[in-house]
């Protein structure tokens, strides 16, 4: 037995415990590989493949050293706020757990208080360094999230609806008054883009460049930000609405419309993918998990549903009213209305949410947009004196991928990643609602069947083959003529025959089909005398 084993596969010599923690590294070590290795056994030429040999060691390494970095020096899950008897984590307050962690922590809790260009609406970069704040009333500023100083604040002098970051925080748009406009970090105008026309929402899809809009015409428009191409532009014919959110999955953008519906859309198509009735009434908010497979929806008819965007059906809806929704990394829910928050979690893992945290602002303050900060515990509240900053343990991921978004990138480093993002933007077709079908082999149409016309066609040119078969030449006395005749008609009829039994099986059926039919509308012999009837030839 112990020869036997020393001949064995090495992985069954450890004991059971190095065995489980080896192949989690080997699944962590798949993960940072991002892929199968090239195959370099194919290559014929010796310097390539010595050379890519080289290369795919140099990343495989790299892989080993990133998994068992994350093993052991990343803390492996987000802490959430664990309650002891009968104590409810919702009744916590913000100043208890201030009070509990540390300071860096605790500097993430404050309010700015601006009563004069309220309500406020929010938006974060996607490794959460820098966040974009505009006021209704034309206040746009830029502020870093890290140091906690203004990089940037201008004054439009008009309503601003809406503000959204583009690729990176250089650059962000803002829904103005009558246009959408584009402007740089140091709050430099670069672009009006005036064919959008007067914009309620905007949404920017950072895979694709493309900067989606609706108007309050219930146009929505799709616009490439690298080349300024318009790419898209589609009437609703829906109303006018302000409510839109791009799923992070696939790039859709779906719209809530004032009776209820829920429309999906893609750039390349000219009607939603998708309607489907949410709500009895108007929608008032909507946000998509990060993973891109639940969508959260609010109604005025205080109902916050939960819906499985794959089947299209809902998996739980939660009485309440929600004027703003949002989903944070790990997949917490924020729901905010009149001057309260409610952040709902699902710890089962079953889809199943239930209330974990609750904060209340300022009475009278009157809460626009709450939006989680990627990568921290924080919830940003944009409202109608300002905005707060709140802690929510657990919502942020707490590892962040440097590929991905680095909240500490160099400028060096967001040049290059900038530089590599306009190297892979995807094309505008590749969004649809299964991605997964990209690269795949359409599967081929079932075979239509052949019209009258092309039937008699090929029976035709079957005919006129069947006619110019050449015949043999026998011996004397049996290559009469009447028999070469009889020969070639016996041709032509055995040419004719699968034609003719087709026929009489598409005529048997139908036939058959129309007996069925009335048989099934056959009146009760009651109702008999009042048949109209069949004329007699």
């Amino acid at each position: 037995m112990g020869a036997k084993q020393e001949n064995g596969d090495p992985e069954d010599i450890l004991p059971p415990l190095e065995q489980e923690l080896s192949h989690e590294l080997d699944m962590k070590v798949k993960k940072y590989l991002r892929g199968e290795g090239a195959d370099l056994e194919v290559l014929k030429d010796k310097k390539l493949k010595g050379q890519l040999y080289t290369r795919e060691n140099l990343y495989g390494t790299s892989a080993k050293t990133a998994a068992k970095t994350e093993k052991w020096l990343l803390p492996s899950a987000g802490g959430y706020l664990e309650a002891e008897g009968i104590e409810k984590t919702w009744r916590i307050k913000q100043d208890t757990i201030g009070s509990e962690v540390d300071i860096s922590s605790a500097k993430n809790q404050y309010d700015i208080v601006l009563p004069d260009f309220g309500p406020y609406t929010l938006d974060f970069t996607s490794s959460g360094r820098y966040m974009a704040a505009a006021g209704r009333k034309g206040h746009l500023a830029v502020v870093d999230m890290k140091n906690m100083s203004l990089i940037k604040e201008i004054q439009v002098r008009e309503t601003v609806r809406d503000v959204v970051f583009l690729h990176n925080e250089m650059f962000f748009a803002a829904a103005q008054k009558k246009y959408p406009y584009i402007y740089n970090r140091d709050g430099v105008e670069l672009h009006c883009l005036k064919e959008h026309g007067a914009v309620t929402r905007l949404q920017f899809l950072k895979n694709h460049f493309l900067l989606a809009s609706i108007n309050k015409y219930g146009q929505l428009r799709y616009q490439d930000v690298t080349m300024g191409e318009m790419i898209g532009n589609f009437r609703t014919g829906l109303g006018r609405t302000d409510v839109m959110q791009a799923n992070p999955f696939n790039g859709v953008v779906a719209l809530g419309h004032s009776g209820g519906t829920v429309s999906m859309w893609k750039p390349t198509s000219a009607v939603p993918l998708v309607k489907m009735l949410c709500h009895p009434g108007p929608i008032t908010a909507m946000a998509f998990h990060p993973d891109g497979h639940l969508m959260a929806t609010s109604g005025k008819e205080r109902k916050i549903k939960i819906w499985d965007v794959r089947k299209f059906e809902v998996l739980q809806t939660i009485r309440g009213h929600a004027k703003t929704l949002d989903f944070s990394q790990k997949g917490l829910l924020a729901a905010g209305t009149g001057s309260f928050v409610q952040i709902f979690g699902d710890f089962s893992g079953s889809r199943n949410y239930s209330r974990y945290m609750g904060h209340s602002i300022v009475k009278g303050y009157q809460i626009r947009k709450v939006a989680f900060r990627p990568y921290e515990d924080v919830l940003g509240i944009g409202h109608s004196m300002g905005w707060s900053s709140i802690l929510i343990p657990g919502s942020g991921e707490p590892n962040f991928d440097t590929w991905l978004a680095n909240p500490f990138e160099t400028t060096k480093q967001r040049r290059e990643k900038e530089i590599h993002s306009l190297l892979d933007k995807l094309p505008p077709e590749t969004i649809m609602l299964d991605p997964s079908k990209i690269g795949t082999v359409k599967s081929a149409k079932k075979k239509e069947k052949p019209t009258k016309k092309e039937m008699e066609a090929d029976l035709e040119t079957a005919v006129e083959a069947a006619k110019g078969t050449a015949m043999k030449k026998k011996t004397k006395g049996r290559n009469k003529p009447s028999k070469i005749a009889v020969k070639k008609k016996e041709i032509v009829e055995r040419a004719k025959k699968p034609f003719l039994d087709q026929q009489m099986a598409e005529e048997e059926k139908v036939a058959k089909k129309k007996r069925k039919i009335g048989e099934e509308i056959a009146l009760p012999t009651a109702l008999q005398r009042f048949a109209r009837k069949k004329a007699t030839a």
